[in-house]
Formats: C-alpha cells, sequence, structure tokens
C-alpha cells in the first residue's frame, strides 16, 4: 500500500496563480522554496499539471522530490494522500499552478479550492501600470470560495512603479510587494520550455538572489496552516518482486514522474538507471523504461553508442517488456532530424522517422483503454513521427476525441503519451512485467 495514516495536518501552503502563462510562477515558486529552505524549514513544493522541466528547477530551489497534482490525471484521492503526506513532514507546502488561475479543466482554482488552499496572484507588470488593481480585483474576486491571499507584482522596473500598481489594489486584497526585473532573475528557455536545472549555468546563485529579493516583499513569513486530511492508502501488489527495470536516465532521457518510480518500487521493482548517452551496454534487467527528453539535442552522441543501440535492439528481439514515451520513442525510430535538419542514426526497433518542427505538435491530456484498464498521461512535443506501423491503440483526449498513437509489437509500447503510471497500476504490470 501507498500512503500514511489520514488523520488530518496541519501545514501552511500556497498555491501560485496567475493570469496568464509566462507571468513568473516558476519564478516566485523557486524564490518562495529557497527562501523558506535556506532558514532551516522543510518545504514540500508541488506542479499543478504534467510537467517535466519545472519540477526540476523547484526541486533544485526546494531540495526535495517535486510531485505533480491534477484532479483529472493524478486523481482527487491521489492528489489527497499526496498532500497529507507532505503535511506531515513539512513546514510550508507551495504549490505552482498551470496556465491562467481558471484556465483549464480541472484549473488551478479548482484544485486550490479542492483542498482549501489559499491563492498568491503573481502578474507581470512590466508593461502596465494603474490596470494592475483591475487584474488583481478580477483575479479576487472571479470566483467565491476560493481563498485569496494576495497579489505579487513582477518585472517591476522601478520603486515608482511599484507604488502605482500598489496604490491601483482595492482595499480588502493584500498586495504582497514587487519583484525587480532582473537580467538574474531569469532563467534561459528552449523548445519544451526552460532549460533543465541541471544544465543551467549558477543555478544555485540565481537561486540564492531571488530568495533573497523574495525575503524583502510581504511573503517573508509563513501563511497560516491548512489542515491537510488524509485519503485511504493506494493497494497495489508486489508483482515485480524480483525484477529488474532498467530506466533511461540523463540529460536526453530526463521526463519521468517521481511517483512512477515510486509505484514500481512499492510493487518490488528493482530500479537500475543507465544512460544511453554515456553508457557502452545496457545494464542485466528484465524490462526497460525510455522517458522522454531531449534526444534531438543529443543525435552525434546516441547515433555513435552503438552498444546501446544494439542491446535495445537484442531486448526487444527477446521479447522483453520496452515501454517508450516521446523521446524514449524518437530514440527506438530508424532516425530522428533535429530543427536545423541534422539526422542521426537512431536504435531501429520502430520503424520510421521523425523530425522536429518549428512549432508545438502535440499538446493536452489524454487516456488510453489497455487491456488491463484506462491509464491517463499527457502529450506535449514538437516532433512529426512518420511510420508504416499501425497503431496498436488509440488514445483519447479529454474531449473524446482521438488522440496519440499508441504503438505496439510483441513487448514493445511506444507513444508521445507520457504516462501517469499510479492512475492504473495494472497497466504497469502489463507494460513491464516479464
Amino acid at each position: 500500500m501507498i500512503g500514511h495514516d489520514h488523520s488530518p495536518c496541519p501545514c501552511p501552503a500556497l498555491l501560485i496563480a496567475a493570469p496568464a502563462s509566462g507571468q513568473g510562477k516558476t519564478t516566485v515558486t523557486a524564490a518562495l522554496a529557497r527562501y523558506h529552505a535556506a532558514r532551516g524549514r522543510r518545504v514540500r513544493v508541488f506542479k499543478t499539471g504534467p510537467d517535466f522541466i519545472d519540477p526540476m528547477l523547484l526541486q533544485a530551489a526546494s531540495g526535495q522530490p517535486v510531485y505533480q497534482l491534477d484532479l483529472w490525471m493524478v486523481g482527487e484521492a491521489e492528489c489527497r494522500r499526496l498532500l497529507h503526506a507532505a503535511a506531515c513532514e513539512a513546514e510550508f507546502i507551495v504549490i505552482e499552478g498551470v496556465m491562467g488561475l481558471f484556465d483549464g479543466k480541472p484549473s488551478s482554482a479548482d484544485l486550490a479550492e479542492r483542498f482549501g488552499i489559499p491563492v498568491l496572484a503573481v502578474i507581470d507588470a512590466g508593461a502596465m501600470a494603474e490596470t494592475f488593481g483591475a487584474l488583481a480585483h478580477g483575479l479576487a474576486t472571479y470566483r467565491n470560495g476560493l481563498l485569496f491571499a494576495g497579489v505579487l507584482a513582477n518585472r517591476v522596473a522601478s520603486a515608482a512603479h511599484a507604488g502605482m500598481l500598489r496604490s491601483s489594489v482595492s482595499d480588502g486584497i493584500p498586495y504582497r510587494g514587487a519583484l525587480y526585473r532582473r537580467p538574474e532573475f531569469a532563467f534561459p528557455e528552449r523548445h519544451l520550455g526552460l532549460v533543465q536545472a541541471q544544465e543551467i549555468d549558477g543555478l544555485d546563485e540565481r537561486l540564492d538572489a531571488l530568495a533573497a529579493a523574495i525575503g524583502e516583499t510581504g511573503l517573508a513569513d509563513l501563511p497560516e496552516p491548512v489542515a491537510f486530511s488524509g485519503a485511504p492508502p493506494l493497494e497495489v501488489t508486489r508483482a515485480f518482486e524480483g525484477v529488474r527495470i532498467g530506466i533511461a536516465c540523463d540529460t536526453a532521457f530526463s521526463f519521468v514522474y517521481p511517483a512512477n518510480l515510486d509505484l514500481l518500487r512499492a510493487m518490488g521493482a528493482e530500479l537500475v538507471f543507465f544512460s544511453p548517452l554515456s553508457d557502452e551496454s545496457l545494464p542485466a534487467v528484465d524490462s526497460v523504461y525510455l522517458p522522454g527528453g531531449y534526444p534531438e539535442l543529443h543525435l552525434a552522441t546516441l547515433a555513435q553508442n552503438d552498444g546501446i543501440r544494439d542491446a535495445l535492439r537484442a531486448h526487444a528481439a527477446d521479447g522483453k517488456p520496452l515501454l517508450a514515451e516521446c523521446g524514449g520513442m524518437l530514440y527506438l525510430l530508424d532516425e530522428l532530424r533535429d530543427r536545423d535538419g541534422h539526422a542521426g542514426r537512431m536504435c531501429g526497433v520502430l520503424p520510421g522517422r521523425a523530425a522536429m518542427q518549428g512549432r508545438l505538435a502535440g499538446l493536452g491530456l489524454q487516456s488510453a483503454r489497455f487491456a488491463a484498464g484506462e491509464l491517463r498521461g499527457h502529450t506535449f512535443h514538437h516532433s512529426k513521427l512518420e511510420t508504416a506501423m499501425a497503431a496498436g491503440i488509440q488514445g483519447v483526449r479529454k474531449n473524446g476525441t482521438p488522440g496519440e498513437a499508441i504503438y505496439r509489437s510483441g513487448r514493445l509500447t511506444a507513444s508521445y503519451l507520457h504516462w501517469y503510471l499510479p492512475s492504473c497500476p495494472e497497466v504497469a504490470i502489463e507494460l513491464l512485467q516479464p
């Protein structure tokens, strides 16, 4: 079973939201986590919705693993379990929202209201003055029953600018201060979002600077505690007892939910991590899990590693389980082409080729029906795949329309979808049990 005693645990908590994407939610969440962690407090950070890159940065800021909260993909009961477990051990919980506060079904507002978590709104004020107050008023009053902890101005030009912003905020809406526009506060980006935390030079110095800045706002003190109630533990079997699962893990393949790894371990699996970038051979494993990532940024290195490629082909030919998600699937193709048109030879396990596009090619939450049940996940990719292989299963979007193709051959399962395995542990068994 995965879970704890579910008697209520109080813990200060905030959900960091915004009127839209790109306002600075990740920056503020990281700053808050770093500020309080640097003062010896145990901080637990969560990310609303499906995401891999922001959680890497937030983990670096807090020193703790970052889990997803999503009422559809993760489910309300599992969200409740995760929050309760964190509240029982932490001194502060901070949750980064997704997109705008009310965007999506379910939205960040839905999550905050469901668990009684106060919302702090971050607004990019770089190109506005008194309209800041109108946005703050709208976010605070749009939905009755939502606890509103105040508003923070981001990318502020000067003290005079901050004064205009503050004066525009209605009485009754707490103004929590301003973060000024500074080059060192900006994190580098690429086509899927922020650059991965392990690739950012001087990350600790950036986080420390942000923490110092947040300490000068009205967010230096912890908010009031929220009473988090638990849920019955998730019951799982020890189906993977004695099974060794090899998981690709390096800067090319790093998009995996911590909850997936927790589930596999709870079911008895021994997880063996390997790097297709640097390891010359596949470790002795019964099953292989290839998560997504950035194989397109490492074409030459992957193309030159004959040992891993040969081992993966032999693994598939022997009929052993092989689960590949998004970038992991691209690695199994015959060829992958980057955005500049450079091609690299891949593993040749899955017939076909893919090329990176200049725009987003797939986005959104989806599910799929396997023999053992319905598994949920999401897609987010910039590549286009060409293959003669027919889809074995079709993903389904939340609106019921057809989603991503899921390719199956022997024990191979490959798709653009990133799976959230705890949404149906029985399917995890179907996909990875030898």
